[in-house]
């Protein structure tokens, strides 16, 4: 089992990769060119920034302020519209800053986006929560953790803010013996009273590290004969039912997640644009070729044939570049 971005476990296979022959002034000066003058040259825009990392588009920017004296951020909304734009600009923000907007607009905006939520502070590693809550608190002057709290309430504001902490244990050593202990407590917690122990599950699912948790799984799957994931639907409902899935999910096989939250943000009426454009901008440089395989197994469509069919024009032709080796 692979766990992308998992200290000490092999990586994923990102579709996006380190440009080896990289002149981000020569990058600038395409861009410049394709800016220029009367219409814009979408396509070129697409072939340079859809074939560099973020780190690499973010050297670009800087070329291209020090060789025009203007931001390219700018310069590129100015000539660029719609869900094209949204995807560009997305693609040209600081990783860490493009996720605590995320957040931050999950949280402010009418009603909580409970999903988007979900769907970060599951997926991260502590390196990365760190670095993103410290991006939050420049951008919005407000702690996450605090903003969390304000927005959501009960055993799902509680899970929020011990995945916020950033604290899981990240060794990848695994301890069978505490594996059959925790699996016992959370039965215990769980299917064997009345009631349940929600904080039982929250302390487990949130400080234990992935491949103890698969092995608390598949204890608990040879103890009662069933998947820990029922025990959930069993045992939670609403918000908090789907954060703990989604832990349980991420653990067990993170690409296959990300494609179910693709094929969610594409299937049905309308397209969930902000959904596809995280994804896609987050994961194309960690484990973005593991999705599109877990995908196709999954739906028995190709990733690409799902975007092709669900977005049109420079948009479409983006995502594709993102999602094409």
């Amino acid at each position: 089992m692979s766990y992308p971005g998992y200290p000490g476990y092999p990586q994923g296979t990102p579709t996006v990769t380190p440009v080896a022959s990289f002149n981000p002034r020569q990058d600038a000066e395409v861009l410049r060119k394709a800016m220029k003058g009367f219409g814009t040259d979408e396509k070129a825009i697409i072939n340079v920034l859809a074939n560099r990392t973020n780190s690499q588009r973010l050297e670009i920017a800087v070329q291209f302020k020090t060789l025009y004296g203007k931001d390219l951020i700018s310069d590129l909304k100015s000539e660029l519209s719609g869900r094209f734009e949204d995807l560009i600009v997305a693609m040209m923000t600081p990783l860490p800053q493009f996720y605590a907007k995320e957040l931050h607009d999950a949280i402010s905006g009418i009603g909580t986006n409970e999903t988007t939520l979900i769907e970060i502070l599951c997926t991260t590693t502590n390196h990365e929560i760190h670095t993103i809550r410290a991006a939050y608190e420049r951008m919005f002057r407000s702690s996450l953790e605090k903003d969390l709290s304000g927005d959501t309430s009960g055993n799902f504001r509680r899970l929020l803010v011990s995945l916020c902490t950033g604290n899981r244990d990240e060794s990848y050593t695994v301890d069978h013996a505490a594996a059959v202990q925790d699996a016992q407590t959370l039965l215990r917690a769980g299917e064997l009273q009345f009631g349940t122990d929600e904080s039982t599950f929250n302390a487990i699912l949130c400080s234990r590290s992935y491949p103890q948790l698969q092995q608390i799984f598949n204890e608990y799957q040879r103890l009662t004969g069933h998947d820990f994931e029922k025990a959930i639907k069993n045992e939670f409902s609403g918000d908090i039912e789907a954060g703990l899935l989604a832990i349980v999910k991420s653990v067990r096989n993170k690409a296959a997640f990300f494609a179910e939250r693709l094929y969610e943000s594409m299937a049905g009426m309308g397209t969930k644009d902000r959904a596809l454009i995280r994804i896609m901008v987050t994961r194309c440089e960690v484990d973005m070729v593991d999705i599109k395989n877990a995908f196709q197994s999954k739906y028995g469509k190709t990733l690409e044939s799902f975007i092709s069919d669900d977005t049109s024009g420079d948009y479409k032709k983006c995502l594709l570049a993102l999602s094409s080796q």
